[in-house]
C-alpha cells in the first residue's frame, strides 16, 4: 500500500491518548480528523481514516473512548452494540469534543500538514464534528447521521466554518422531521451542504453493518472530497 499509518500519542492537559494515523503517499497535505462512531478506533474507522489518505489527506482518528477504555474495538451487533451504548453514557462529551481540538492541534503542529484541518464524524462522531465546529477548533465540519445535532440547534450560529450533512432517508434514529429542523436552521447559509440518501439507512457508509448502502456510501465520499477541495 501507498500509505503509511501509525498510532500516536496526542497531547490532552497533562495526559495524553492515542490516534490512529494515515499518511498519504506524498507524506504530506491537508488534514482531516476521523471521529469515531460508538464502536471505537476499529477496523471500519482505521479504513476510513486509509482511505482518505489514499485521497491525500492526513488523516487522524482519535480515541475518544479513552478515558473509559482505551484502544476499544466493537463490532456492530449484539454484545458489542451494548457495550459501546454503555461507554457512550459514561462519556463526558464536552471532553470528547476537546479532544478533537486537541487533535487538530496535533495535526497542526505536524510538519506534514500543509492545509487546513477539516474533522469527519460518522454517528456519534457526526454530533461531535458539529459540536468541535461550534467550538471553532477545525476549519470545517462532516457529519454524517450525526445523531443528536438536532439537540443543539442553539449552537448553530456559533459556527462559522464549512458544514455539510449527510443524512439517510430510513434513519429511524434521526427522523426526517429532526434533519428538517437542522437543515431549516442552516438555511440561506451558502457554507452549509445538505444531503439526503433515499432508500438509505443509518450506518449506511459502513461495509461491516446490514444497513450498508454501496451507492449512498460512494455518493456521500465524493461529495465529501468535493467539499473539502471546494471549502478547505
Amino acid at each position: 500500500m501507498s500509505i503509511t499509518s501509525r498510532w500516536i500519542d496526542i497531547a490532552a492537559g497533562n495526559d495524553s491518548f492515542e490516534g490512529y494515523l494515515a499518511l498519504p503517499k506524498s507524506g504530506k497535505g491537508p488534514a482531516v480528523i476521523i471521529v469515531q462512531e460508538i464502536f471505537g478506533v476499529n477496523s471500519h474507522i482505521r479504513s476510513v481514516a486509509d482511505q482518505y489518505a489514499q485521497d491525500g489527506y492526513i488523516a487522524l482518528a482519535p480515541d475518544i473512548f479513552w478515558r473509559t477504555q482505551p484502544r476499544v474495538e466493537l463490532a456492530y451487533a449484539g454484545a458489542d452494540r451494548d457495550k459501546g451504548i454503555e461507554i457512550l453514557q459514561k462519556t463526558n462529551v464536552d471532553l470528547a469534543v476537546a479532544d478533537i481540538g486537541a487533535s487538530a492541534q496535533a495535526l497542526r503542529a505536524m510538519p506534514e500538514v500543509t492545509g487546513k484541518v477539516a474533522a469527519i464524524g460518522y454517528c456519534f462522531g457526526g454530533r461531535l464534528a458539529y459540536l468541535a465546529a461550534a467550538q471553532r477548533t477545525v476549519d470545517g465540519a462532516v457529519a454524517y447521521y450525526g445523531g443528536g445535532i438536532q439537540n443543539h440547534l442553539d449552537l448553530a450560529a456559533q459556527i462559522k466554518v464549512p458544514m455539510q450533512f449527510h443524512y439517510a432517508e430510513l434513519d429511524q434514529g434521526i427522523p426526517l422531521d429532526a434533519v428538517g429542523q437542522v437543515k431549516e436552521r442552516f438555511a440561506g447559509r451558502d457554507d452549509a451542504e445538505f444531503h439526503l440518501y433515499p432508500n438509505a439507512d443509518h450506518g449506511f457508509n459502513c461495509p461491516d453493518r446490514a444497513s450498508y448502502n454501496q451507492h449512498a456510501a460512494a455518493l456521500a465520499h465524493g461529495r465529501t472530497l468535493t467539499f473539502l477541495g471546494e471549502r478547505l
